[in-house]
């Protein structure tokens, strides 16, 4: 292979590292927008609490809460880190390329 095909193949096979953080970021906060959502319209299983195991992420997420401004908050929390994710997957996926 010359060198301009290579070069050609490690630009092809890059990815892109933001956009990664954004689709990683928008189905984290939205998968828990939405799952707060459904929790809150279908309510809780008869004998338990409202929020239940999904309350729980309070622990970890500072103002989350089973409520409609708590899904927002839950949202912003979860494109965070959402978004570190898929921006570190992408960038190690990008050093790996680029080291081969």
């Amino acid at each position: 292979m010359n060198e301009r095909e290579e070069a050609l193949r490690h630009t092809i096979a890059r990815l892109n590292a933001r956009a990664w953080g954004i689709a990683g970021g928008l189905t984290l906060g939205l998968g828990l927008l939405v799952a707060t959502a459904v929790l809150l319209v279908t309510g809780p299983a008869p004998g338990t609490e409202v929020g239940g195991t999904l309350g729980q992420l309070r622990y970890f997420l500072p103002g989350y809460s089973v409520t409609w401004p708590g899904s927002f908050v839950g949202f912003v929390y979860g494109f965070v880190i959402g978004y570190a994710v898929g921006r570190a997957v992408g960038s190690v996926y990008n050093r790996l390329v680029e080291s081969s």
